[in-house]
C-alpha cells in the first residue's frame, strides 16, 4: 500500500484539479447563456428571410439573381471550416475535423481549384499535421463572433462568386439543434439557390402553405438585389454562432465530467490515505508497545 504522505500529495493535486475544471464549467455555463441567446434569437430571423427569398423566386415571375445561379461546370470551390481556438471541449473538434477532411479530400478529385480556409486554430493545427496548407486561417473569431466581422468574408465570398472566381462555397460547422444535440455538417452556402430550396421545402411542408403574393415596391429585381445578399450574410453569420454555441455545450459537458470524475478520484484516494494512515497508526503503536515491553524484561 502507498505510504499516507504519496496519497494526501496526490489528492492535493487532484483538488487543484477540481477547482480549475470547475471553475471552467462555471464559465462555460455562463458563456453558453450568451451564445444560446444570441444563437436562438439569428435562428427565427434567418429562417425566415431564407423563407422570403425562396418565396419571391417562386411567385411565378420571372426574377433571378446571380448569388442563386449555380456554376457549371464547378472549377473552383473553397472548403471554410470552423473550429474552436481552444481545446477541452471534449470531441467538439474531432468531429468536425473528421467530416471536413474527408470533404475535402472530395472536392480536391472533383475539381481542379479547391481552396481551404479554417477558422480556429485546433484546426488550422490539424490540417497541418496533416501536410494541408490552408490558403487562408483566420484565429480572431472568438466564442462571440461579432456580425461586421463575418461580413467581411460574406463580401469576399460574394465577390468572388460574381467575378466568377468561386463556383461553390462550403462551410463545415457544428449545426446547434438544441441542447442535446448538436451535429457536425457541411453545407453548401453558394450558390444560394440550394440552400433556399432546402429550407423554403422544409417550411412549406411543416406548414402546408403555398408561397404568398406579393407586390413589389419598385421592382422584384431591386427588391432581390437588396434581400438576396443579406440572406446569404445572416446566413453565414448564423453558421459562426451555432459553432460558438456548440462549442460552449461541448467544454460545458466535458468540464462537467472531468468535475465529476476528480470527486470520485478524490473520494477513493481519501479512502485509501484513511486506511494507509490507520494502518501507520497502528505500526506505530505497536513499535512503542514492543519497545515497553523490552525495557520491562
Amino acid at each position: 500500500m502507498a505510504k499516507a504522505r504519496t496519497l494526501d500529495k496526490r489528492r492535493k493535486a487532484i483538488r487543484n484539479i477540481h477547482k480549475i475544471t470547475r471553475t471552467m464549467e462555471l464559465i462555460s455555463r455562463a458563456n453558453f447563456s450568451r451564445a444560446m441567446a444570441r444563437a436562438v434569437s439569428a435562428t427565427a430571423y434567418t429562417k425566415r428571410i431564407t423563407a422570403l427569398v425562396g418565396h419571391l423566386a417562386r411567385s411565378g415571375l420571372n426574377v433571378t439573381h446571380p448569388l442563386m445561379q449555380p456554376h457549371e461546370p464547378v472549377r473552383s470551390g473553397v472548403l471554410l471550416v470552423l473550429t474552436s481556438n481552444r481545446g477541452l471541449c471534449g470531441g467538439y473538434n474531432a468531429a468536425v475535423f473528421r467530416l471536413a477532411a474527408s470533404r475535402w479530400n472530395a472536392m480536391v478529385e472533383e475539381m481542379p481549384g479547391p481552396c481551404l480556409e479554417v477558422v480556429g486554430k485546433r484546426g488550422i493545427s490539424a490540417f497541418r499535421f496533416r501536410g494541408v496548407q490552408p490558403r487562408q486561417s483566420f484565429t480572431h473569431f472568438n466564442d462571440k463572433p461579432a456580425f461586421a466581422e463575418v461580413e467581411v468574408l460574406a463580401n469576399r465570398y460574394q465577390e468572388e462568386y460574381l467575378a466568377g472566381r468561386l463556383d461553390r462555397l462550403e462551410i463545415a460547422y457544428t449545426r446547434f439543434e438544441s441542447l442535446s444535440r448538436q451535429v457536425a455538417v457541411v453545407e453548401t452556402l453558394l450558390p444560394l439557390g440550394a440552400l433556399v430550396s432546402e429550407e423554403v421545402g422544409g417550411n412549406d411542408a411543416n406548414h402546408g402553405a403555398s408561397p404568398a403574393a406579393y407586390e413589389f415596391f419598385p421592382s422584384p429585381e431591386a427588391i432581390l438585389e437588396e434581400v438576396v445578399p443579406t440572406s446569404f450574410k445572416i446566413k453565414l453569420f448564423k453558421c459562426f454562432l451555432d459553432a460558438a454555441v456548440s462549442e460552449q455545450i461541448a467544454r460545458m459537458t466535458a468540464m462537467k465530467a472531468a468535475t465529476e470524475n476528480a470527486e470520485a478520484m478524490i473520494e477513493a484516494l481519501t479512502m485509501t490515505y484513511n486506511r494507509a494512515r490507520q494502518g501507520q497508526i497502528t505500526s506505530e503503536m505497536l513499535e512503542v508497545l514492543g519497545g515497553a515491553e523490552a525495557l520491562n524484561e
